[in-house]
């Protein structure tokens, strides 16, 4: 599924917490990684030193990921590096699209010096803009919750019914059956929120709101455990050992609490899924999740086209910061 990533480094040690997921990825799936710094336009005079970080760093890859395939016999994987100059998030989506690249990584909140991007913003920006899956993972993480670290990896798949939001289904299973000696778990979570009683009422309604919110969260709850099980059944027959959870409340709310209490290794959701009437709004979800949690997150868009257009370019720029 994956053949080329994309990660952008920054230069900070915060952002570089995305290396150990571009080790354990490339490794598993035997990709070109390719490392991409993106230097401002003022900072000409300074670019061999942004070339001297890249090209170390790629070194430092190459090296560390021979030592895991000596150990594991994992696959040969070929890093690429280059420097950049202009604006981060259009030269991610340039580069991206001109090399492309299936999976962009990177770290959120990776800002070091005061010439160091505000990851924050970048990623948001390349979130909203991008055809393609991106990877996030929070700067700042503990080291014993870094992808290399993982023994038995539990991935969380939020779904809400619609084929929008089934998108992930397909990375979930190459994530999942990609951890070669390791057994990843797979949740699925569909999260039933509760009936809204009206604002106002009359003494003619005879509706007793109480019962009818009961039975309208057993039907809901009976409804989201068929769908999740119909889900379950075709990734077991995939091969992958998967469990369902259903959740009652705030869809964004329930997500980011399940994944802290169960050491949730990675959260897989759609974005702009909504379909139908009860549907997630999925932009609004994942925002949220993104912004709240702190389990990595992939979060994956419906098909579109990757082209950097004028009108794009426009469009980054005039992002405000996060």
């Amino acid at each position: 599924m994956y053949k080329r990533m994309l990660l952008p480094l920054d230069g900070s040690e915060l952002a570089e917490v995305a290396l150990s997921y571009a080790k354990g990825i490339a490794s598993q799936f035997g990709l070109e990684l390719l490392l991409l710094h993106v230097a401002g336009k003022g900072e000409a005079e300074s670019r061999p030193l942004h070339q001297a970080y890249i090209d170390q760093t790629g070194e430092r890859l190459r090296r560390e990921m021979a030592e895991v395939q000596g150990k594991t016999g994992g696959q040969s994987v070929v890093v690429k590096g280059e420097v950049g100059t202009g604006y981060p998030a259009e030269e991610i989506l340039r580069y991206a699209a001109e090399k492309e690249v299936d999976l962009i990584l990177m770290a959120t909140h990776g800002r070091s010096g005061v010439r160091r991007w505000v990851l924050g913003s970048v990623a948001d920006k390349v979130l909203r803009l991008a055809a393609l899956p991106v990877l996030l993972v929070r700067a700042g993480m503990p080291k014993d919750t870094a992808y290399e670290k993982w023994s038995s990896p539990k991935v969380l798949v939020p779904l809400d019914g619609s084929e929008l939001a089934e998108l992930v289904l397909p990375h979930v299973e190459a994530l999942a059956s990609s951890q070669g000696s390791a057994v990843a778990e797979v949740v699925l979570v569909g999260i039933c929120e509760p009936l809204v009683m009206p604002p106002v009422t009359t003494p003619e309604t005879s509706v007793n709101w109480g019962t009818a919110a009961d039975e309208y969260m057993a039907k809901s709850k009976k409804s989201t455990e068929g769908y999740l099980s119909k889900v379950q059944r075709g990734l077991t027959d995939a091969g992958l050992k998967v469990s369902l959870e259903v959740l009652e409340g705030d869809p964004a709310t329930e997500i980011i609490d399940y994944a802290g209490k169960r050491q949730v290794n990675l959260i897989v959701m759609a974005t702009h899924g909504r379909s139908g009437i009860g549907r997630w709004a999925y932009g609004s979800v994942a925002q949220k999740v993104l912004h709240g949690g702190s389990s990595p997150i992939l979060l994956v868009r419906p098909p579109s086209s990757p082209s950097i257009t004028p009108k794009i370019v426009a469009a980054i720029r005039s992002l405000p910061p996060i």
